[in-house]
Order: C-alpha cells, then sequence, then structure tokens
C-alpha cells in the first residue's frame, strides 16, 4: 500500500507568509500618527516648528508640537497647527475649565463653556488634539483625527492659542521651546 504523498511548502514560500503575517499586523497596530493628520489634511505646507514638554508641578501632562508653514518662525499672521499628546487621564471637565480659566487669566475672549464642551472630550495617555486656526477667527479641533469642532468668534485664533503660544502664557520657556527659539 502506498502511502500519501504530502507536500512541505517551501522555505521561501514560509518566510513569505510569515513577513506578510508581520506587515498586516504591523499595518493594524502602527499608531494613528504614522496616518495622515489633520496638520497634513488642513495646512499642506505644514511642518514641524519647535516642541516642549507641558509640566504641573513637575510631572508632565502632555507633550506639545507647533507645525508652521514650512516650518517657518512663528507668526500670528499666518495659520499654524498645534498638536498635543497627552501623558495623564484629564476629564472633560478639567480640560474645560481649565482652558476657560486661562482665557480670563489672559484677558481673552472666551467661547462659553457649551462650546467648549463640544470641542473636548476626556483624554488618556496618549490621547492626541489637534488645534488649527484658519484665519484669525477660527479654530478647528480633532480628537484622535475626529473633528470635534470649530470655535468662530473675532479673534478666536489668539485668544485660544495665546494659552500655550502669547506673551502672558503660564509658562515662558514652554512657549518659547515651542516656537523653536
Amino acid at each position: 500500500m502506498a502511502c500519501p504523498q504530502t507536500t512541505r511548502p517551501s522555505l521561501l514560500r514560509q518566510i513569505f507568509d510569515i513577513c506578510g503575517a508581520a506587515l498586516v499586523s504591523f499595518a493594524l497596530l502602527a499608531p494613528t500618527g504614522l496616518a495622515a493628520s489633520p496638520v497634513t489634511q488642513t495646512l499642506p505646507d505644514a511642518q514641524p516648528r519647535g516642541s516642549a514638554t507641558f509640566r504641573f508641578l513637575g510631572v508632565p501632562v502632555y507633550d506639545a508640537r507647533l507645525y508652521t508653514p514650512k516650518g517657518a518662525a512663528f507668526s500670528w499672521d499666518e495659520d499654524f497647527g498645534l498638536q498635543l499628546t497627552y501623558r495623564k487621564t484629564l476629564r472633560q471637565k478639567a480640560l474645560v475649565e481649565s482652558t476657560l480659566d486661562e482665557m480670563a487669566r489672559q484677558g481673552s475672549p472666551a467661547p462659553t463653556q457649551t462650546q467648549l464642551k463640544q470641542c473636548f472630550q476626556a483624554v488618556g495617555k496618549g490621547d492626541i488634539y489637534v488645534a488649527i486656526s484658519r484665519g484669525p477667527n477660527r479654530v478647528g479641533f480633532w480628537r484622535n483625527g475626529q473633528k470635534t469642532c470649530t470655535l468662530s468668534y473675532p479673534g478666536a485664533k489668539r485668544a485660544f492659542m495665546s494659552i500655550f503660544l502669547g506673551a502672558d502664557a503660564r509658562s515662558a520657556s514652554f512657549a518659547r521651546q515651542l516656537k523653536g527659539r
């Protein structure tokens, strides 16, 4: 009686199958930062300008990165993007209230608490918020690549972005680093 003959895949075929599975796994598990970001989609010529880590009582809260046209020096006259990658879990209420407090401290016109609740959701470690200016009166917000809102009122860009980049920012060294100085 003859034994049925079994064929083994070649070593090359096994390697191909393993590599293919690894590539598919990498594509599925890759962080969303590798995909097109709201910054590059909204401001196609934007390049990183500077970065800084914001700390509260020595504890890192978020890493920030400023994107300007072609990585040029920061200017309030140009549109730009700001990306915050959170290192801590923060509730929506804390984000909304701290934003309103900082805007009030700087004497900036502020949106309502209801408007900010549409923009900001709770964040956890690794969550990314992006704010992109569109002219002097609009700022769009994205959380983990998904649009959450657009604030639109006179002076919205400077009012909101001054929290991070203004002359009266809570941390002058943070603002300088973010501006790439």
